[in-house]
């Protein structure tokens, strides 16, 4: 069961803030929300890497804003939602009651892309500048070529997820160029343009997770279930994977429909919050979750099922289009949407949501997937 949730508004910089200032917020608002004292967390999970963080060992840095003092803490390298699921698993196999779930990333103290480049293999990837811009741009092709998928439908991708954003007060304000602007045409990985790229931004994002009877004790009045999850990995090399199948998504997408027992998740959800660092990357990822079939998550964008009143809303918090930084992504995209769940998802909300869907992914191209399906 998730019990708080704790988010920081994201920003395309803090600098009144430093990392543990900016965690501790997110913290408090989590502990907050569930009605429980710091005591009470057995366990903390964070997610944080040291190449953007500019330290190693990142997570020590917040030891002390998590309550990881003389108590058990891990550290995932990646994405947020995995360190959810993490924590789910430490729960389900009776080790603890309660975890604290949190996750960070300042953006601006860093070249991102510079960064990522080291994520690629030393000898004969990183010398050619790869990083996850460029890979990205890669997939994009393999992506249009394969199914027609193009530019026409990643801008609406771009409109209908900042629209979103402005709709959410947590959203990072304003984006770096307007879809309208000449400069937001300008190519940085071909076929890629600046308005396909997330903003740059910093924030924290935290959540509370209890077992079933912890979560029945605790004096929060609204627990979401966590009802289904599953995580799968591609390769490292992109040319060993068919970039234009997410077949890492699919497997993790499955794993957590059985686990949910979900059998037709485009009519069982009602909002999907997926991590599209990439415009391109929310139709393709709709198409990995089983949602459309291959190269027919087009077609949803072209019949508005994605729009914030349509069929099945994705993103109507603004998803990393709207400024949600990479590690905290994932971790987001499951607390916006239990708070779909919970209908405390503000100017944002979405009618009659039972389940949600949220998705979690790292590495170049979509490299490592997380799913999470939430309910009442």
């Amino acid at each position: 069961m998730i019990v708080g949730v704790g988010q920081t508004p994201y920003e395309s910089s803090k600098p009144h803030q430093s990392i543990p200032e900016m965690v501790l917020e997110a913290v408090e608002q989590a502990l907050n929300d569930a009605r429980i004292p710091m005591e009470e967390i057995e366990s903390a999970v964070t997610a944080s890497v040291d190449l953007w963080d500019g330290r190693t060992a990142s997570n020590v840095q917040v030891t002390e804003v998590v309550g990881a003092v003389m108590k058990p803490e891990a550290r995932v390298a990646g994405d947020g939602l995995l360190a959810a699921l993490h924590a789910a698993m430490t729960i389900l196999s009776g080790a603890y009651a309660t975890v604290l779930v949190v996750a960070h990333c300042k953006m601006s103290e860093g070249d991102h892309w510079t960064c990522s480049n080291w994520a690629m293999d030393p000898i004969y990837q990183q010398t050619l500048g790869l990083d996850f811009l460029s890979a990205a741009g890669l997939q994009a092709r393999a992506y249009r070529e394969r199914h027609g998928v193009g530019e026409a439908h990643w801008t609406r991708v771009v409109e209908k997820n900042r629209l979103n954003s402005l709709k959410n007060r947590l959203a990072r304000a304003g984006a770096d160029h307007a879809v309208g602007e000449a400069s937001a045409f300008s190519i940085v990985a071909d076929p890629l343009r600046i308005l396909d790229v997330a903003p740059l931004a910093d924030g924290a994002c935290a959540l509370v997770l209890a077992g079933t009877e912890r979560a029945r004790a605790v004096r929060s009045a609204r627990p979401v279930a966590l009802l289904g999850f599953g995580y799968a990995s591609e390769a490292h090399y992109l040319g060993d994977r068919d970039l234009a199948e997410p077949r890492a998504l699919a497997a993790a997408s499955r794993r957590a429909y059985a686990m949910a027992e979900i059998t037709k998740p485009g009519r069982e959800l009602q909002v999907v919050e997926c991590s599209e660092a990439f415009s391109y990357q929310e139709p393709l990822w709709l198409e990995g979750l089983g949602l459309c079939a291959p190269g027919g998550g087009g077609r949803l964008l072209d019949e508005g099922v994605t729009a914030l009143g349509g069929r099945l809303p994705v993103n109507p918090s603004g998803g990393m289009l709207g400024g949600s930084p990479f590690i905290v992504a994932g971790l987001a995209r499951l607390a916006e949407a239990v708070l779909q769940v919970r209908g405390d998802a503000d100017g944002h909300q979405v009618g009659g949501v039972r389940r949600a869907l949220a998705h979690g992914s790292y590495g170049p191209a979509g490299q490592h997937h997380s799913v999470a399906v939430v309910g009442a």
